[in-house]
């Protein structure tokens, strides 16, 4: 103690810099939507923030999961999809949607993808070209949706459906448009409360679609549009490189919603296997913990965050799984939110650790072997599940 107070003394006598003390750091997970009132809803991205000395630190670089971690814990084929459009539904409006994405895929090597070679297009609720007032919070969505798109299926075509605003019935309009667009899945990164088919659903039904939905970041307990009988719900994981056979582990993420609906019925689901008398949330799932979250690039600042940024959140895995349903090709075979309950048999990695909460039936909130709520059957490996 005493050489160290000496030697800053005879700096300032010599001119010498002095090393100023080490800034911590500290991290934070931010929901970058708004808790919603009644009637809408809410995005399901949480953005990881590191700040030191107070301040937002910008990474100028990718950190996090990037396509190439997504294919192999997944063990996604890279050449099918080509000419499938898939089709991300948000509120509001991303100005930067086209720019960032070209960024993204140009990153790590991705075609391109843009409104002038007819992959990339981006249209209002209702098809057309008025777009709504832009929303930093939910920019910060679409770039996470229009990137784990890229990341997956990075042949398909993506069509972007901005909704006038974040309520039930103008996203469900959009839902609409994505479908009668000619997009073979649509990814659905939002929930509200749990609701009746017979309020929105009719928006959600349209068979020789896969319509994905993410089942929330608040742990047990169920959203519409997941509690749908016409969607593909979809958990969230934890997944972390391992020394396995397969490379990667998964545990179910202790925010994924799950559980069992109010009042929609699922005829496709075994109650002996839920033990729900309703439809049981989810049916699949994907990375969604924040902890161990994908690279996303958004340049629409959000308090002056723009950048590489970090995201987690069952918006990760919807759109992730939608993407797959596009590689497989299959959904001309997809009614409802049945398809990977008849077909996920040798198709899903099996995740059997992990717990969202505490819930009257252990399998609505704890990962067990076979289906369970936060994690459905599993998650992709391959696309034979699809």
């Amino acid at each position: 103690m005493l050489f160290r107070r000496l030697f800053a003394v005879l700096a300032v006598f010599l001119m010498l810099p002095v090393s100023p003390a080490a800034e911590t750091s500290t991290t934070t997970q931010v929901p970058v939507c708004k808790r919603p009132p009644h009637g809408r809803v809410a995005c399901f991205a949480i953005r990881v923030d590191t700040r030191t000395g107070g301040r937002v630190r910008h990474a100028s670089a990718p950190v996090g999961l990037v396509p190439a971690d997504l294919r192999s814990a997944y063990a996604l084929p890279t050449t099918r999809g080509t000419g499938h459009t898939v089709a991300i539904v948000d509120g509001y409006d991303d100005p930067s949607a086209e720019h960032d994405l070209a960024v993204y895929r140009a990153q790590f090597k991705l075609p391109a993808c843009t409104t002038g070679n007819g992959c990339f297009r981006k249209v209002d609720q209702s098809g057309g070209g008025h777009l709504p007032a832009p929303d930093p919070g939910w920019s910060e969505e679409i770039s996470l949706d229009l990137d784990m798109v890229s990341a997956v299926c990075p042949r398909c075509h993506v069509l972007l459906v901005e909704a006038t605003s974040a309520s039930q019935a103008n996203l469900g309009v959009a839902v609409d448009t994505a479908a009668r667009l000619g997009a073979v899945a649509v990814s659905n990164s939002y929930g509200g409360a749990d609701a009746p088919d017979s309020t929105y659903g009719r928006r959600y039904h349209h068979p020789g679609v896969a319509l994905t939905a993410s089942s929330g970041d608040s742990g047990y307990g169920v959203s519409y549009p997941a509690s749908s009988r016409w969607v593909t719900a979809v958990g969230g994981t934890s997944l972390r490189r391992a020394h396995t056979k397969r490379g990667w582990e998964e545990t179910a993420w202790s925010g994924a919603g799950s559980g069992c609906a109010g009042s929609n019925a699922a005829p496709y689901q075994s109650s002996t296997t839920t033990q729900c008398s309703h439809r049981a949330v989810a049916d699949i799932a994907a990375v969604a913990d924040p902890a161990t979250g994908v690279a996303v690039y958004d340049s629409y600042a959000f308090e002056g965050t723009g950048g590489w940024l970090t995201f987690g959140g069952t918006s990760v895995s919807a759109p992730i799984i939608a993407a797959v349903f596009a590689l497989a090709g299959n959904t001309a075979g997809v009614a409802d939110g049945s398809y990977v309950w008849k077909h996920h048999s040798g198709g899903v990695n099996d995740v059997t650790s992990g717990s969202n909460g505490s819930c009257p039936t252990a399998r609505w909130c704890t990962a067990r072997r076979g289906w369970d709520g936060p994690t459905g059957w599993g998650t992709p490996k391959g696309v034979a599940a699809f």
